[in-house]
């Protein structure tokens, strides 16, 4: 890490891409972050087998939307701390010529954003500094890589639970999905609360105890309204490891307190 990304990142304070990094079994969090995620995990056992899951719907996602849908373009909101087949390595790996526009506001992701910029020598990777809170800097920074008169995958996997007020987190989604023309899919994942309730608040509240930035769990009801005006594709809204999952004798898998879907505008 360099020194000036260094000054900004607050060692002391724990972030909730680095709590996830630690979920992942990732390095690139402090003790701080290690601590926090530990006494989440005592609230709610089930979080790791959720942020696992969450990251197993993005390469089913992208691969749907490259491999059988044609996509070639991906606006990653949210991205967090570089894991193992990221969007870019998911999607590049089907079509080399996809181009991804990562989004982040945490120093640290931004810096290790580094190593996500080793694009296939026929696609491009970038990385914008920003909030979500912001759609229209995001939107003119993606210009600048994406074309906005062809399909754009707009991803925001674990990000839309920190937009508390309902009211804003359906604007911003409006904005970016008006932004994009016909053809452009939304994926997205959520903390949800119609499985495990109790410990569901329960690890919310000690999330907004611990941790930044501040989150909320909606109902399953107020997740699809979200996805207001887009077509979902099957198998519609469904609990994290429901959607797409590859067969197996033990039948469905269990439920999990987050939910997601892949929906496209018409």
């Amino acid at each position: 890490m360099d020194d000036d990304t260094q000054s900004h990142v607050n060692s002391s304070v724990p972030h909730s891409a680095r709590i996830w990094n630690y979920w992942l079994g990732g390095k690139d969090n402090y003790p701080v972050d290690q601590a926090v995620g530990e006494e989440i995990k005592k609230v709610f056992p089930g979080i790791v087998q959720t942020a696992l899951a969450d990251r197993a719907f993005l390469g089913r996602a992208v691969w749907h939307l490259v491999d059988e849908v044609g996509i070639r373009q991906f606006l990653d909101i949210g991205t967090g701390l570089p894991t193992v087949d990221n969007t870019h390595e998911v999607a590049q790996r089907i079509a080399p010529e996809c181009r991804i526009v990562y989004v982040d506001n945490d120093p640290l992701a931004l810096t290790h954003a580094r190593a996500l910029l080793n694009s296939s020598a026929e696609g491009a990777t970038s990385y914008i500094d920003a909030d979500l809170r912001d759609p229209e800097h995001i939107l003119a920074k993606a210009r600048e890589t994406l074309d906005f008169d062809r399909p754009i995958a707009i991803m925001l996997l674990g990000i839309v639970h920190f937009i508390l007020d309902d009211e804003e987190a359906q604007t911003i989604i409006k904005r970016l999905m008006d932004a994009v023309p016909s053809g452009s899919h939304l994926a997205m994942t959520h903390a949800c609360d119609f499985v495990n309730a109790e410990e569901v608040r329960a690890n919310i509240r000690e999330w907004n105890e611990h941790g930044t930035p501040k989150m909320t769990v909606r109902s399953y009801d107020q997740v699809s309204r979200l996805f207001a005006g887009l077509e979902l594709v099957d198998p519609g809204l469904v609990s994290l490891p429901r959607w797409r999952p590859e067969a197996s004798p033990w039948g469905e898998p269990p439920e999990l307190p987050g939910v997601c879907a892949l929906a496209r505008k018409p």
